[in-house]
């Protein structure tokens, strides 16, 4: 259909004006309520209290959705909400990695509440239309496209029934019916999924930025816990953002000078360093997969090993060679960390898209080890095909990578046959079957659905079924809290396992990642070590939502001198720059104390939203037994000489003349008990009691004593 005809199908629901507020200091303090069910449209003002207590970002959008829903509230009740909010720093740039937003709902996967991070034009563009956070609420009943115009300051609601259902097209058209011109392009920013999140628990958002080398839409993912599937639910097909364009100071910050000189700092490093560093501007963070492998991190067949020797076949030199090189490729304008990689010019293969020629955004590390090694698959074709689809179709790949390796292995087990997936031979390395499921779903139908649910439904479903014994099926589903474990093996780290299961939202290496740390250099050897370790870098990472910031500057290109600071993986100088971006902008007295105080409020907010919800308690801690050791013979006798080391010097049990069977026991409890009394450890650092619930003390001691908080608190203590 052309542009002009889909325009001409839109139907005008609601039209709202409203007085533009400027930034000060990083914020309007004021916020934008949506409800697509009544077509509702308010601002509302940000109260003193959450600024201070809430900052931004991620504790933005959970007191927005604390106070809009109720402790039933299910994920697709209207009064669920999706917020999205950037911070203070957000949108500034003179400084790389400042584009960052957080999305926030209760999610379909894991019942609780979920928090995503993306990149792209979306989140600064709303600030710069004069709102620190977008709230929707309700339920339309047609679909629709909400645009914020920032140029004319007005929200309208259209209905829009003659758009493509997915993302990669309806980026482009919706780009082209909102841009009166071609240099326009650069000043929209839009949020949208794509046609599996209709029919999948899995579905993730898409956020735009304009490619001005390319003059194409590109597209950075909001992917974790469903969002996508919210947002259909109610839906929305796209949220559009218009501004009249970025320059100059328009976070009003209180001192340009201070946050230009650490820009020009910074981007000294990548110039001088990136090259024989991380080498981010070349391959982004696929430049983890040989790393991974050579150290048996890398995800194997399930997470059955941790290193393969077909890996060189999707290794960083191949990634490489795909990506377009020596252009500038961030996803936020005036970051030089150049990170989003992508390959022009693909031509689609399979599916509804067969024949067009594409940009594909990827694969980043998570992507080629997930729908790569993990399944047991080593084609890079394939790689870059289902990442577009995932991208396009609107499903996250992390999720889906370990949803099909969990698959696979049912398939090897028996626990799956071709009458039971509906014909599909899904083996491990079957890449033509495990296509053909992801495109099944976008459909709606076949086994493909059934994938859409995700690692835990699917467990339930076989068990309810009897296709599988359930304590073998609950080892190796790597989900917990209902969210899939993201792409790293963390048999060897016990402290990763920590990063992973003892989260608020499940185990996404957003939180901690520790394995270096931990494995490789045993910088951190005791339970207590590990616990401040498990305490700081969730702290610190969770700054970065609240403000703002991506993680990738941070620690993916390093100052000269860090080896020889006193903390190198906290890589001090960085950490330093980021406190004083942050009184620049803002004004505010700043220090790393501070830094972690205003972090282990919304931190504990969140553990308190979830013990709400019924959730939150160290029984949600549990981690599948796949991702401590090893479940199945063959992954115990792939590394007998390991384990066998093991047993004699720390089980203290000498392993001849015992079986497989009898030494995989005793690691068992070995391994279990190591991660009960991580998680004592944990727990006790970071002020909770033995089930994980945080003491009134350790609230009141934080500032975070509000009433209704405390009272969650006291029915469960």
């Amino acid at each position: 259909m052309e542009i002009q005809a889909i325009k001409a199908q839109h139907k005008l629901l609601r039209k709202w004006d409203y007085n533009w507020t400027p930034l000060t200091r990083g914020y309007t303090d004021k916020t934008l309520y949506i409800n697509v069910g009544t077509s509702e449209v308010k601002e509302k003002d940000v109260p003193a209290i959450m600024k201070e207590k809430f900052i931004g970002g991620k504790g933005y959008g959970l007191r927005l959705l604390w106070d809009a829903t109720k402790p039933e509230t299910k994920w697709d009740d209207p009064e669920n909400e999706i917020i999205i909010s950037s911070g203070p720093i957000g949108g500034i740039t003179q400084y790389s990695g400042t584009g960052k937003s957080l999305v926030v709902t209760i999610s379909p996967q894991t019942d609780s509440v979920m928090d995503s991070n993306v990149g792209g034009f979306f989140g600064p563009f709303l600030k710069f239309s004069g709102f620190d956070a977008l709230e929707i609420q309700g339920k339309s009943d047609k679909d629709i496209i909400v645009f914020i115009d920032g140029i004319n300051h007005k929200v309208e609601i259209f209905e829009a029934p003659g758009e493509a259902p997915d993302s990669h097209r309806l980026t482009e058209q919706l780009t082209e019916i909102f841009a009166d011109n071609e240099n326009e392009k650069k000043s929209i920013g839009i949020v949208s999924t794509g046609s599996a999140a209709d029919h999948s628990l899995i579905g993730m958002l898409n956020f735009s930025f304009f490619d001005p080398k390319k003059k194409k839409v590109r597209l950075k993912q909001a992917g974790r816990g469903g969002i996508g599937t919210v947002f259909r639910n109610k839906k929305i097909r796209a949220l559009v953002c218009k501004i009249p364009g970025v320059k100059g100071n328009l976070n009003n910050v209180v001192d340009l000078d201070a946050i230009m000189e650490r820009g020009k700092r910074f981007n000294r490093e990548m110039r001088e360093l990136d090259d024989s560093q991380c080498q981010m501007k070349q391959t982004g963070t696929a430049h983890l997969m040989e790393i991974m492998n050579d150290h048996d991190l890398l995800p194997v067949m399930n997470y059955k090993y941790g290193s393969h020797r077909d890996a060189f076949k999707i290794d960083s030199s191949v990634w490489k060679r795909h990506f377009t090189q020596n252009v500038p490729d961030g996803c936020w304008i005036g970051c030089n960390m150049s990170c989003s990689k992508r390959i022009d010019d693909y031509t689609v293969k399979t599916g509804p898209h067969k024949g067009q020629v594409v940009i594909v955004d990827g694969p980043e590390y998570e992507n080629a080890a997930g729908l790569g090694s993990n399944c047991g698959i080593f084609d890079p074709e394939y790689i870059i095909e289902t990442n577009f689809y995932c991208d396009t179709y609107g499903v996250c790949t992390i999720t889906w990578s370990t949803s099909t390796a969990f698959i696979m292995e049912c398939f090897q087990n028996g626990i799956l046959n071709m009458e039971r997936t509906g014909g599909l031979d899904l083996n491990f390395g079957n890449s033509e079957a495990a296509l053909e499921m992801l495109h099944q779903l976008a459909r709606g139908e076949g086994f493909g659905k059934i994938a859409g649910t995700g690692v835990r439904k699917m467990k339930e479903l076989f068990i309810r079924n009897g296709w599988g014994d359930a304590a073998f099926l609950n080892d190796i589903g790597m989900e917990n809290k209902g969210l899939e474990y993201s792409q790293y093996m963390p048999k060897e780290s016990l402290a990763q396992q920590g990063g992973f299961a003892l989260t608020n939202k499940g185990p996404q290496h957003d939180e901690a990642w520790l394995i270096f740390m931990d494995m490789v250099n045993n910088q951190i050897p005791t339970f207590e070590n590990k616990a401040e370790a498990l305490h700081y870098f969730p702290m610190f990472r969770t700054w970065f939502g609240l403000v703002g910031l991506c993680k990738l500057p941070w620690n993916d290109v390093e100052p000269e001198s860090n080896a020889q600071s006193d903390e190198p993986a906290k890589v001090p100088e960085h950490v330093d720059n980021y406190i004083a971006i942050y009184k620049a902008v803002t004004g505010l007295e700043f220090d790393r104390k501070r830094l972690v105080e205003d972090s282990e409020r919304v931190y504990n907010f969140q553990r308190v939203f979830n013990i709400r919800r019924g959730y939150g308690k160290r029984i949600n801690d549990r981690q599948p037994y796949r991702a401590a050791g090893p479940v199945t013979k063959e992954e115990y006798e792939s590394r007998a000489d390991r384990y066998d080391k093991q047993l004699k010097e720390k089980v203290f049990v000498d392993p001849m003349g015992k079986t497989t069977e009898e030494k995989m026991k005793l690691l068992r409890l070995y391994r279990e008990d190591q991660f009960e009394k991580l998680t004592d450890a944990v727990y006790k650092r970071r002020g909770w009691n033995k089930d994980g619930i945080p003491s009134i003390e350790f609230l009141k001691k934080i500032g975070m004593d509000f009433p209704e908080v405390l009272d969650v608190v006291k029915k469960h203590l």
